[in-house]
């Protein structure tokens, strides 16, 4: 619902602040008071065109703020809408922020959450959350691609077309398939070439996961023979002695300990562990001594063996150059792919066989399922037109004429009912729109080429009615609704405004004392004459006595007689709505 409206410096309103409650709002005053103005605000705050006139007289700029109240059957679209945008306040995930700032000179301004958007954007939400009956273009009965949505909520049919809709995506991805594999055979052979040399290239080279790091490691030490074969024979020298003599050797050394401490735990048996230590590490010198003296014999230039690992490591770069990657376990991945990719195409007349045979099943299937969506649609259109007929009559519109109209086109790749073929969507075969006659020996024609002004908001008010519970639009505007009709049939729209707010918020501006009756929250709108420019002036009536007052003067009585009227109007409608209850 629409919370707060707040409004600066637009048009004959310098400053404006409203609370809106969750039914029946309506906003009274005098011709010229500016009760329509709220409602040009509202519609620039969901995108309509930036005008600079909008600016009052003497301000830069002109600033509409609105926050509106997610409720639970259109929160997820909208939270959908935000997401997509980055837009949702998590603090308050459920509070909408719209705002629209309009200079005088330079660029409009739109916000949605103290973000910047485009005001298309702010359009889009608005479709979602608003609908403004009268002189506005954000009418969804309107638009005729909204009608089968009405009509299939009006006729319980989403979960039956939700079921459709599934098959055409699968449907669109199989036709899509057969498309590939159809349009260009010389380019899948060429494909298909190219897979087989890449595949035959990597499974030549016989890769292994982990050799890359192994032949690295040893042309490392293929390059480096000389430093390691000498450093080697260095240590081997210190551990054995060299021909010279010269020195003690490591490991003469260590024997020797090893036999004085054999001697001394002869004596002492407490000195039998050092004894096993020392012999341990004589044994162990002995045995580093002969690795070392082999290393250093084995470590020999081998030019062939580093030539061979050159090699091996250039295919393996050439082949990560080739595919894009950085390592063996890539490659191999690759030509899995490869491989996958090579089969399906070897194999593709198979699989467009089975396509083919899918692509006929879904057609018919997509056909049975249209068909008993037509069928029903045809009931539910013809139980539709005979209850907007009778809420037209309450409305004095009882010569108006009112058919849901579906057609269905042929076409030769359409889906398939009995022997014949139609185009279809994710909705099925029919073409919905709501036709209208409003006067005697018009033919019927669209819902949005027939009426216009106060005709059309009670044409609008009718389906509503009707559509209330398949409608899911939370917040409806009506202005202009009264025009052209008396007190009695005032009355009658109150009541079904009213009546609309148990499901939606409604606002709505009116000139007629016996509609204004029927409102939960009533506003006045007054013109300031002080100061240098004339100013709106909007405030809540709170009390009988200020609803009686405005009622009163709404009806154009004075003195006893037409308060006393004003408070039989007022009473008749709590009657009214006390029974409905």
């Amino acid at each position: 619902m629409l919370e707060e409206l707040r409004i600066q410096n637009f048009a004959v309103i310098d400053r404006l602040e409203l609370r809106f409650g969750a039914g029946f709002n309506v906003i009274t005053g005098e011709t010229g008071a500016g009760k329509s103005i709220l409602i040009d605000a509202v519609e620039l705050l969901l995108g309509a065109k930036a005008d600079p006139d909008y600016v009052r007289a003497g301000g830069e700029r002109c600033l509409i703020e609105g926050l509106v109240k997610l409720d639970p059957q259109t929160r997820p679209h909208v939270m959908a809408l935000l997401q997509r945008e980055e837009l949702v306040d998590a603090d308050n995930p459920d509070d909408l922020t719209l705002m629209r700032e309009i200079r005088r000179r330079g660029r409009s301004t739109a916000r949605i959450n103290g973000v910047s958007v485009r005001s298309e954007l702010l359009a889009e939400i608005g479709r979602a959350l608003f609908d403004i009956h009268g002189q506005s273009g954000h009418l969804s009965l309107l638009r005729p691609r909204h009608h089968i949505d009405l009509l299939d909520r009006y006729a319980d049919l989403l979960d039956l077309r939700a079921g459709l809709a599934k098959l055409v995506i699968e449907l669109t991805a199989a036709q899509a398939e057969m498309r590939a594999l159809q349009d260009d055979q010389e380019s899948l052979r060429r494909r298909a070439d190219l897979l087989r040399h890449e595949v035959d290239e990597i499974h030549a080279a016989a890769l292994e996961s982990d050799e890359e790091a192994e032949l690295l490691a040893e042309r490392h030490r293929l390059t480096h023979r000389e430093q390691l074969a000498a450093l080697a024979a260095e240590a081997a020298q210190l551990l054995n002695g060299d021909d010279r003599g010269a020195g003690t050797a490591a490991v003469d050394a260590l024997m020797g300990v090893a036999a004085a401490l054999y001697k001394l735990a002869q004596i002492d048996r407490q000195m039998a562990d050092e004894y096993d230590s020392a012999e341990s590490l004589a044994q162990g010198a002995q045995e580093l001594a002969l690795t070392l003296a082999r290393y250093a014999d084995d470590t020999e230039y081998d030019p062939q063996r580093l030539n061979e690992l050159e090699e091996r490591l250039e295919l393996i770069r050439m082949l990560k150059r080739r595919h894009r990657v950085d390592s063996i376990e890539a490659i191999l991945a690759y030509a899995e792919r490869a491989e996958s990719e090579l089969e399906n195409i070897e194999h593709s007349d198979e699989r467009l066989a089975d396509l083919r045979q899918r692509e006929n099943e879904l057609l018919r299937q997509i056909g049975d399922i249209s068909a008993r969506l037509s069928e029903t649609r045809a009931r539910a259109g013809a139980s539709l037109s005979a209850a907007v007929l009778r809420e037209l009559g309450d409305l004095r519109l009882e010569r108006a004429r009112f058919e849901v109209l579906l057609a269905q086109a042929e076409h030769p790749a359409g889906c398939i009912v009995g022997d014949r073929r139609y185009k279809f969507d994710g909705a099925g075969i029919d073409d919905v729109e709501f036709m209208l006659s409003a006067n005697p020996g018009e033919p019927l024609r669209p819902l949005a080429k027939v009426a216009s002004g106060g005709e059309a908001a009670r044409i609008m008010l009718a389906l509503k009615r009707v559509l209330t519970a398949a409608d899911q639009t939370p917040i409806l505007i009506f202005d202009e609704v009264d025009q052209g009709i008396g007190g009695r049939i005032g009355a009658v729209v109150g009541e079904k405004l009213w009546s609309l707010s148990l499901d939606h918020q409604v606002l709505c501006v009116t000139h007629l004392p016996q509609l204004a009756s029927y409102a939960d929250v009533h506003f006045q709108a007054q013109k300031a004459l002080g100061g240098a420019h004339a100013a709106t002036r909007v405030s809540e009536l709170a009390d009988d006595d200020e609803r009686v007052g405005e009622l009163a003067a709404m009806l154009g009585t004075s003195g006893a007689a037409g308060l006393q009227s004003a408070r039989e109007i007022l009473a008749a409608a709590r009657g009214r709505k006390g029974a409905f209850r």
